[in-house]
């Protein structure tokens, strides 16, 4: 028989937690009427909902929401149990509902609310716990929920603004590569039958492209590049499983041109913007480096941060490590020291992380007036070399006849 956890209040107005076992949801809801009490939700413990808690990653947005709101009702003063039940009736996401109302049921039976929180990792990351328990512990809760809702919301723009300069270059590639498939498979066969008939030697360009168009009109043609395409992509991911495999393919992106060094100013804003977060909320330095170690998402920073993690356990500055580096810019590393030196680290941190924060909108605006040049370039010189191609030996032909 399926058990329900139920949140329901009393005639008088006093609220009860508690779980019951029932055929459906609407039985446990007589069940509880019986009792006396009104019920304010009934969630299934096993089965879809277990599920639900436990395989499922959460949306950054929605956790932007959950912590905004929370943020917003402790410190209007109401309690945080009452905050978690409200946020958990009125999510969208059915998940992260199942989520917010197990934490809540933990906080109420006597649990803090981070190790709540840290039950579920696939919803709330190191970073999010860490922070919550800093402001647990300095009985600011409220103020670090406002400082984590503002380092998600700036996360969550940086992701928008990389993700709106990459979808236009990628659909536009992806048109390329359809329109030459579409000549190479309906156009070049027509040329190939007129090729036949004139006979004589064709010029190399043109062998290749018959050549490819006979591939592309055959039944295996797509199976073939399936199969390369999914060997290449799981070949990839064995090697960037390993650590050696990830760090030379996360190098290898920090050089390719105009992208890689978009890639590098949004690793730096990430990671000085995490760092700072950190230790305003008071984590100490040597947890807040591993954590942005785990959240660097570039494997050569995440060493950098790791290897400097190691220094100043052993009694080093921040900057030096980073300095011998050679990953993070001079500026970066000097701004570093000067706010070791003077007790403002989180401040510098702060300023590093907006300035490549403009940096990264001013490339994002750039390549989105330059992509379009360079992709019509592009296209031109893929159409261009086949129709090239196609009238090599018709112009060789016709300078016979002359």
């Amino acid at each position: 028989m399926p058990s329900y956890a139920y949140t329901a209040h009393t005639r008088t107005g006093a609220k009860q937690r508690g779980n019951i076992n029932a055929e459906t949801r609407q039985a446990a809801q007589q069940m509880l009427q019986q009792r006396g009490l009104t019920a304010d939700k009934i969630v299934e413990q096993g089965g879809k909902a277990k599920n639900l808690r436990l395989n499922k990653r959460v949306k950054s947005k929605e956790l932007l929401i959950f912590t905004r709101q929370l943020s917003t009702i402790v410190s209007s003063g109401l309690p945080l149990l009452q905050g978690l039940d409200i946020l958990a009736e009125q999510t969208e996401d059915p998940n992260f509902g199942v989520i917010v109302d197990s934490v809540a049921q933990d906080v109420e039976s006597g649990e803090t609310f981070s190790d709540a929180l840290r039950r579920f990792p696939r919803a709330f990351p190191d970073l999010y716990v860490s922070m919550v328990r800093s402001g647990e512990a300095s009985g600011d809760l409220d103020g670090v929920l406002m400082q984590l809702a503002d380092y998600l919301e700036a996360s969550e723009d940086l992701k928008r603004r990389i993700r709106s300069a990459m979808t236009y270059p990628i659909v536009a590639f992806s048109i390329i590569i359809l329109i030459a498939i579409g000549l190479i498979t309906f156009v070049v066969p027509q040329f190939s039958q007129i090729f036949s008939e004139l006979g004589g030697e064709l010029p190399v360009p043109t062998m290749i492209l018959i050549t490819a168009s006979d591939f592309f009109r055959t039944w295996y043609a797509i199976p073939t590049m399936a199969l390369i395409i999914v060997g290449l992509i799981f070949l990839l991911r064995i090697y960037s499983s390993t650590e050696s495999g990830r760090f030379n393919i996360d190098s290898a992106k920090l050089r390719v041109p105009i992208f890689g060094g978009l890639q590098r100013k949004v690793a730096i804003s990430r990671v000085t913007r995490t760092l700072s977060t950190l230790t305003r909320s008071g984590v100490n330095i040597l947890q807040a480096l591993e954590i942005v170690e785990r959240t660097a998402g570039n494997e050569v920073f995440a060493r950098a941060i790791r290897n400097a993690g190691n220094s100043v356990r052993n009694g080093e500055s921040l900057a030096d490590p980073l300095t011998r580096s050679e990953v993070f810019p001079a500026m970066v590393t000097r701004m570093i020291s000067v706010g070791e030196k003077t007790g403002a680290l989180e401040t510098m941190l702060m300023k590093i992380s907006d300035f490549y924060d403009s940096e990264v909108r001013a490339t994002v605006d750039q390549l989105t007036s330059l992509l379009e040049p360079i992709l019509i370039v592009m296209m031109g010189i893929v159409v261009g070399s086949i129709v090239v191609a196609l009238f090599m030996p018709i112009l060789k032909l016709s300078q016979l006849v002359t």
